[in-house]
């Protein structure tokens, strides 16, 4: 099974290649990705990482509240997006 992991107060310069390469010395990722403006294809500071099921309590425990490039970052089970 796979996990959605959110990642928020990310740097601006952060790519999704950073993201995995993080993530993946606590567990098994499977993908990662920033979300970026529609317009500008800016970053908007926050992206989703996905993780092996049974990773993913380590992962958040390991990465929540440290630094990633100069940022506290926050990490969290993905909630699911609510209808519009």
């Amino acid at each position: 099974m796979v996990r959605i992991l959110y990642v928020g107060n990310l740097p601006w310069s952060t790519r999704a290649e950073d993201l995995a390469e993080t993530f993946s010395q606590y567990g098994e990722v499977i993908n990662s990705r920033i979300i970026r403006d529609r317009q500008t294809g800016k970053s908007r500071g926050f992206g989703f990482v996905e993780v092996a099921d049974e990773d993913a309590e380590a992962i958040i425990a390991a990465l929540n509240g440290k630094e990633l490039g100069g940022r506290i970052i926050t990490v969290s089970e993905a909630k699911a997006r609510e209808g519009k």
